[in-house]
């Protein structure tokens, strides 16, 4: 009798660790630094709001803070924000998913140099393993589903060309301003989840002088467009079944 009590107190506290696992607390912690030589009377100081992640085991969720930490992604620096470069302002984020065993979030940064300028990127973690994941452990066949991203893309230029010439029509080649523009394999590595599907991010790069030019580069594809390409061992096999 005390064997099987024990048994089922075990498979009770299995499934609710697996149940916790699927979702986690992520709650703001804001931080403000200050410059004790700061290069301009607006550069005294710049705000951080870290995700502080709770609801699941201190090691993993410390993973889970390092995988979506500005530092990782941005190759960010307090340090040398403090004494050198003195160019960020504030950093934020969005949670945007949060369920599934999937954390979701949108990481900005915006600060100022000659112009000011700021920066967002979607992160996608496995809240298994409490690391980014990447194009490569949820799709396959990414040459083709790459190629449907740049359909997208030059669906999207040829608009904006439209755009550029009647809005600016002393803009004399629009589109010499997309010429590098590429979605490829490594572009699908940013992406966000939704309960609709999957959206893929392309940062064109614009100059701030031309940045009201620049496109959105957002490609959003539906679970069922996108059924072909899941792995069915990844992640994200579960919205295909």
């Amino acid at each position: 009798m005390r064997t099987k009590f024990f048994l089922i107190a075990l498979i009770i506290f299995a499934l609710s660790v697996i149940s916790s696992a699927q979702s986690v607390i992520v709650t703001p912690k804001k931080t403000t630094y200050k410059r004790p030589k700061p290069l301009a009377n607006f550069k005294k100081s710049f705000t951080v709001i870290r995700p502080q992640v709770k609801g699941i085991n201190a090691t993993m969720a410390k993973k889970v803070e390092t995988t979506i930490s500005y530092e990782k992604n941005f190759e960010f620096s307090v340090k040398e924000e403090i004494n050198e470069i003195q160019w960020l302002e504030e950093a934020n984020y969005e949670v945007d998913y949060n369920k599934n065993g999937i954390l979701g979030v949108t990481l900005s940064v915006g600060g100022s140099g000659a112009y000011p300028s700021e920066s967002s990127k979607p992160v996608i973690v496995n809240l298994k393993t409490g690391t980014k994941v990447l194009a490569k452990d949820v799709f396959v066949k990414l040459s083709e589903l790459a190629a449907k991203g740049e359909q997208m893309q030059k669906a999207e230029i040829k608009k904006a060309i439209v755009e550029i010439k009647k809005e600016n029509p002393d803009e004399e080649n629009p589109a010499s301003l997309f010429e590098h523009s590429d979605f490829t394999v490594k572009n699908l590595d940013e992406f966000s989840v939704s309960d609709k599907g999957i959206t893929f991010w392309y940062d064109y790069g614009f100059p701030h002088v031309i940045q009201a030019f620049q496109p959105e580069g957002r490609y959003f594809f539906s679970w069922a467009q996108l059924k072909p390409f899941i792995g069915r061992d990844g992640l994200l096999a579960q919205f295909i079944r």
